[in-house]
């Protein structure tokens, strides 16, 4: 067992705190054609971005050589499942599953190849005790999985990035898994129907943002009427992820399928 370094006491950030990024993650074709959001909280409050892949790994790589602390939550699969690997005779260690994955040249091709073997989409220890909607390799959101380790963690790996809690580093920039309905249903807040078009989707979002701010979290009205208009809801799970991530103890399947915060 080991202690979860992750943790903030406060959602305002302060000096001696790290800055924090709630990254909604997108794994759709040519890079993610700018639909990744990131929201990021530092002293002067709440700021909303878009991004593509490439640009994600690039800020994360720029962060790691800035002064201060950077927390990267990231609402996707860090890691795959010990039943997937076990099916597949792969190494059970988080590098080699994620090189195993990047064999397969595409995510197409990484689902083909896994259901081949096995239909099944067996849930990792963290999808059960954060409860996530999916899988990692369920068909909505594998594309996630496979460009988010394949095309950002690897690279950040390699880089001497640390990715908690499989790979940790001594980096000012860390990396970890976050999810938007795990944050919401942790506080009782409503976890479905704020995604949609029409009133009722938006009166649920609006909520959800009036609840957010009720914690500290200063968000300017700007982004506030962005989120509430987003009917696929994208810029308000970048800033739930914003809340303080859980300090938790984590199981030892954690360190090689990851972990929820």
């Amino acid at each position: 067992m080991r202690q979860a370094t992750i943790g903030l006491r406060s959602p305002v950030s302060a000096p001696n705190l790290p800055i924090l990024h709630g990254v909604d993650f997108s794994g759709a074709d040519q890079g993610g054609l700018h639909k990744i959001r990131i929201a990021t909280l530092e002293s002067g409050g709440v700021r909303l971005a878009r991004a593509d892949r490439a640009q994600l790994l690039a800020a994360i790589l720029d962060s790691s050589a800035r002064a201060e602390r950077h927390i990267w939550r990231i609402d996707a699969p860090v890691g795959l499942p010990l039943a997937t690997l076990r099916a597949h005779g792969v190494r059970e260690e988080w590098l080699a599953s994620a090189r195993w994955a990047l064999e397969s040249g595409s995510p197409r091709a990484w689902r083909s190849m896994m259901r081949s073997v096995s239909r099944e989409e067996p849930r990792r220890r963290a999808d059960i005790e954060a409860r996530t909607p999916m899988a990692p390799m369920n068909l909505r959101i594998f594309k996630q999985t496979w460009t988010l380790i394949c095309e950002v963690l690897i690279p950040l790996h390699d880089a001497g990035i640390s990715i908690v809690p499989m790979a940790p580093t001594a980096s000012n920039a860390m990396v970890c898994e976050g999810c938007p309905a795990s944050v919401l249903l942790r506080r009782g807040w409503p976890a479905r129907g704020y995604k949609g078009s029409g009133g009722p989707p938006r009166e649920v979002r609006h909520t959800i943002l009036q609840k957010l701010m009720s914690t500290g979290l200063r968000i300017p009205p700007r982004i506030v009427a962005e989120a509430e208009a987003d009917e696929e809801g994208d810029a308000l799970d970048a800033l739930l992820l914003l809340t303080p991530p859980q300090a938790t103890v984590i199981p030892r399947e954690a360190l090689v399928e990851g972990w929820v915060y």
